[in-house]
């Protein structure tokens, strides 16, 4: 069971995550959203297409783009479609 916290916070966790890159990818359904609030940041990555962000906040302290998925992937990133990664300090458990 992988799980991604921040702040004692447990913000995801699932079984089933897919790892690219290194990085764990949440999925959707295993994502407390109560924590993620959406980030104007975009970036562009040759391969996966274009990822959007999420601060995540929790007990009104805020990590910004802290958190980050891909909702239209490219063909070769589909199985990460709307899946969840986390970084910036966030600790992500294997």
């Amino acid at each position: 069971m992988a799980k991604a916290v921040w702040n004692h916070q447990v913000l995801a966790q699932s079984d089933f995550c897919e790892e690219v890159e290194g990085n764990l990818y949440f999925p959707p359904d295993s994502v407390n959203r109560d924590h993620l609030h959406p980030s104007e940041t975009h970036t562009n990555c040759p391969w996966k297409g274009r990822a959007s962000y999420y601060d995540v906040v929790v007990d009104g302290a805020r990590n910004p783009d802290a958190a980050w998925y891909y909702p239209e992937p490219k063909p070769a990133a589909a199985n990460i479609k709307d899946h969840v990664a986390f970084w910036r300090g966030v600790e992500v458990i294997r």
